[in-house]
This record gives C-alpha cells, structure tokens and sequence, in this order.
C-alpha cells in the first residue's frame, strides 16, 4: 500500500505552516515532515531542525536528505526518515518550495501541490507579525511573490485569506481523495 504525498507551497506569509499545523492537529494519521534548515532554531516559525551550513553539507553528503534545496540564503532539507509513513499508506504534507518540485516529483511521482494563496495586503500584515526581516525585506519578498508552478502537477488551491480555521477547513477539504 502507497500513501500520498502533498508539497504545500506558497509565498512567505501564506500561512502554510499554519495551516498544516491546524490540519495534523484535527487529522492524527498525518504526518507533517518536519525540515531541517540552516537558521536557528530560535527565530521560530514551524517546528523545524536548525543547523549551521557545515552539518547540513556533511548531512547531504551522508545521503541523509531525499530533498534539498536553496531559498533565501538558507539551505533546507527533509530528512528520508520523514516519508516513513509513505509506504505504509500513510499521508505526508511538507513545506515546500516551488523551486524544487521537480526534484520533489522525481522522488514521489504521485506528488500534488498543494498551493496555498492571500492577498499581497495580508502576506505583509503576516510577514510584519513574524519580526524576523525589516520592512524593505518584507516589501522585496512581496515583489518575488509568484503563484506559479511548473507544468505538470496535480494542483489544490487553497485560500488563507480569513481565519486560520478557515483555512485549515479548505485544506482539509483538499486532501479528501476525490469520488467517482
């Protein structure tokens, strides 16, 4: 038996950690792989590994990583132990980039996207909120911002634009394998 893999992605402020949280919260038999990234682990956010560059590096030399990629001068990476559950027919969700979605689906090639939308307005009010980048920051995040993936994919769109309740409902509502 084969479990399905979901790649949740959007732009930061999006709430996708927000939204994963909320739905493995309702949902016990989900899994949310956790991400090993090289930022302290104090800067908050999901619960995410923090480690310095030279243990990332040896980690992937190791083999340890099924995914890796770069974003925003961080490395990040989601440990093979983390898709355990695929096998056994489980359900996995992870935060991920659309930068590496291709290397996503040469690993699961059932892989869906998941893509989780906001208004420009909201994605600032959040990325504000966090008090990890300035406002100059904020505003060149915004500018990079893009809903676009590559070709090729299952996608679910789902709205964060109200309540975080809101949301993790139309995530959920997403994930429901669709009837004949």
């Amino acid at each position: 038996m084969t479990g399905r893999v979901f790649a949740v992605v959007g732009p930061s402020g999006v709430g996708k950690d927000t939204l994963i949280a909320g739905a493995v919260a309702q949902v016990p038999g989900l899994h949310w792989a956790r991400r090993v990234i090289t930022r302290p682990e104090a800067a908050g956010g999901e619960p995410f590994l923090g480690v310095d560059r030279a243990t990332f590096s040896q980690w992937a030399a190791e083999g340890r990583f099924l995914l890796s990629w770069q974003a925003h001068g961080l490395s990040y990476g989601m440990e093979t132990s983390e898709f355990a559950s695929v096998s056994k027919g489980g359900t996995v969700l992870f935060n991920g980039s659309r930068a590496a979605l291709s290397q996503a689906r040469d690993v699961f090639p059932d892989l869906t996207v998941i893509r989780i939308s906001a208004p420009s307005c909201i994605l600032a009010e959040r990325l504000a909120a966090r008090g990890r980048e300035s406002r100059e920051e904020i505003e060149a995040r915004l500018r990079r911002a893009s809903y676009d993936l590559p070709d090729g994919f299952p996608v679910i769109d789902v709205s964060n634009d109200s309540t975080p309740e809101a949301g993790v409902a139309r995530l959920l509502a997403g994930l429901q394998p669709v009837s004949a």
